[in-house]
């Protein structure tokens, strides 16, 4: 006999991108492939081996007096073992702490809605139509605090720029460009908002003091007691503090003289390891640089992707599905708030 499957209803706002989603599980090969780092490497690693093949020919052809003592490798591979863990840590460092903040700024845009939501009202009378509006728009600006946080951490504006474009006339029209024209925000943002971007004031700043007069609104209503309005403008507080602390891990890259000694010093080790390597392994030593190499430069590459964790790659912190994970939260609270829902169900005259 069947065992009888449980009902389960489909929800009408699915997680499509939620991060809290088990992936699915790719192909063995093409495990190795995803979100690997083999094209930033390659270049490098081909220069590498083609070096060697020379070195290796050039000593066939001098009978082997081209080696060196292979003494001299440990003593190298301490120096860049050193400045790999120190690249890779700092950067690893800066990507944890920037998913850390937007961990606090998405956490505080759901306290705020559902004190918002479930609050927006005086005792058992209910908010009249223009507070419930009022409800509602501020609800859709914390929604865009987010947003506002995305673009301004990626330099996404409206306007799209043509690929062959001198750079100078690129840089000259991001910095006329302003984030308020992308296409999210005419459902979050209220017609008729003018964005201050061009004069140096950050869109998410600005909303966050359109959220502010909300909360005094609220407790002048009468909806959010002196505790309850003070926490609510420490979670805004939070919010606006976690996005300046990922402002500065996007603005603050690691030095540059770091960066260029990193690739000097790996490529030095590459250029001295098949000396090294050739009058013991002959033409095998082509196979042990490029794998040696590949590490190296693959641990150093990994590294400068994590650098800055708010971008594309594969890598990357997933800001946009959490950015979507959260909008759908939100559109699911704010529409069982308008039909006064089960889940903001008001207290009877009894109770």
């Amino acid at each position: 006999m069947a065992r009888p499957r449980h009902h389960m209803r489909s929800p009408t706002f699915p997680l499509y991108n939620s991060t809290r989603k088990k992936p699915r599980r790719w192909p063995l090969v093409l495990r190795f492939i995803k979100g690997a780092i083999h094209v930033d490497v390659a270049i490098p690693v081909a220069l590498h081996i083609a070096f060697t093949a020379l070195v290796c020919y050039v000593d066939e052809r001098r009978d082997g007096h081209l080696y060196l003592p292979s003494t001299t490798i440990p003593s190298l591979s301490i120096v860049v073992g050193l400045m790999l863990v120190f690249r890779n840590q700092t950067s690893y460092d800066r990507f944890w702490q920037g998913n850390q903040y937007l961990t606090t700024i998405v956490t505080c845009i759901r306290n705020l809605t559902r004190g918002f939501l479930a609050c927006s009202y005086a005792g058992k009378a209910p908010p009249s139509d223009p507070e419930r509006a009022d409800t509602e728009r501020t609800v859709r600006i914390l929604l865009a605090l987010i947003y506002a946080a995305k673009n301004h951490l990626r330099a996404e504006w409206g306007s799209t720029l043509p690929l062959l474009l001198p750079r100078t006339e690129v840089e000259r029209r991001r910095r006329e460009s302003h984030s308020m024209s992308r296409h999210e925000y005419t459902e979050l943002l209220p017609a008729g908002t003018r964005g201050f971007e061009e004069q140096g004031l950050g869109l998410l700043l600005q909303l966050s003091i359109s959220v502010e007069g909300y909360i005094k609104r609220g407790h002048d209503r009468g909806w959010f007691n002196a505790p309850q309005s003070s926490q609510m403008n420490n979670q805004l507080n939070s919010l606006v503090s976690a996005y300046g602390s990922m402002e500065t891990i996007h603005l603050t890259p690691l030095p540059v003289a770091l960066l260029i000694h990193m690739k000097q010093v790996l490529a030095l080790f590459g250029g001295v390891l098949p000396f090294a390597l050739v009058g013991e392994m002959g033409w095998w030593t082509i196979l042990l640089v490029g794998f040696v190499m590949f590490t190296l430069y693959g641990i150093e590459a990994i590294g400068a992707q994590l650098e800055d964790p708010f971008g594309y790659d594969k890598n990357d912190i997933k800001v946009d599905a959490i950015v979507e994970d959260l909008r759908v939260e939100v559109s699911v609270m704010l529409e069982e708030w308008r039909r006064n829902g089960p889940m903001f169900e008001r207290p009877g005259p009894g109770l």
